[in-house]
């Protein structure tokens, strides 16, 4: 149930240096309203994109489909598996659970994630999204889902703990704007959003970009629709034997990142570590074995 190969949307973003100019116009076009824009007639889309049929299918052999309909098969799918429900999701595991234990089938299914993502990561958008964050002017703020808020509240856990001006935004939309209204365009907005995909994350992020602020995403294999509002997206391989999608592959981005961010402030964290440090010992609130 795994894919290595990059989803229909990234390659769209990530292979626009070999498309001609009108190919271009088409991607923009798709990407404009995807995957909706996708589904429809040859000509519909063609006429949407103000380009010829001949140069639509120029480019679904481009991104490595036999057709234009080949191209749309595999936009069906992606589209079936972003909304699979839960249940659903673990039914086509368990079709052929083979001889292995259930926690060996789990954890190969892990490390085929791990493989996967980390073959996506653009290791610049890496290294900028780490200077983003280790910037002190930059203000961070960090939102998840129902399922992702656990791994915002880890990054802003340890963020906050690296460097001062971090966030973690209400689990309650409601108070959205009193966030937003301080955002600007030297705000760093950080969002989870993994299958089922949340509206209130994507209304957050089209308030947040039209306010200027950097939005970095850490999405699944097919991605949020707030990558249409990200400066950065990351896509993780999500999908395991279970009703459930794992988050390991996010998580270990998130903890390289973190780590990476402390390198990078340097001396400036480890003052404000031994600081903390040192509150703690005044609170007693960590037990001390010395």
């Amino acid at each position: 149930m795994h894919e290595d190969e990059a989803m229909i949307e990234q390659r769209l973003r990530s292979d626009r240096e070999g498309f001609t100019r009108a190919e271009k116009q088409l991607v923009a076009a798709l990407l404009d309203n995807y995957p909706m824009a996708g589904l429809g007639s040859i000509s519909e889309l063609a006429a949407a994109a103000d380009v010829s049929t001949p140069t639509v299918v120029r480019l679904a052999r481009k991104l490595g489909f036999d057709g234009f309909s080949d191209f749309q098969r595999a936009l069906r799918a992606e589209v079936s598996a972003q909304i699979r429900a839960p249940l659903s999701k673990k039914d086509l595991w368990s079709t052929d659970p083979g001889e292995a234990h259930p926690l060996n089938r789990f954890a190969d299914a892990i490390s085929m994630n791990v493989r996967s993502t980390l073959q996506r990561v653009d290791i610049a958008d890496f290294d900028a999204v780490t200077a983003l964050l280790a910037d002190r002017q930059c203000a961070v703020s960090i939102a998840g889902g129902r399922i992702t808020r656990s791994l915002a509240d880890y990054l802003f856990n340890h963020l906050q703990i690296l460097r001062p001006g971090v966030q973690h935004l209400s689990q309650s939309s409601n108070v959205w704007p009193q966030y937003l209204v301080d955002m600007n365009a030297d705000t760093v907005l950080v969002m989870f959003d993994i299958r089922r995909y949340e509206s209130d994350l994507l209304k957050l992020a089209r308030l947040a970009e039209e306010r200027g602020a950097r939005i970095v995403l850490f999405t699944d294999q097919w991605g949020s629709p707030v990558g249409r509002h990200a400066r950065f997206r990351f896509h993780a391989s999500v999908e395991v034997p279970s009703s459930w999608d794992s988050t390991v592959a996010i998580m270990l981005l998130v903890e390289a990142l973190v780590a990476q961010v402390q390198e990078t402030i340097g001396a400036e964290s480890r003052e404000r570590i031994e600081e903390l440090e040192g509150m703690f010992g005044k609170t007693r609130l960590f037990r001390n074995f010395t």
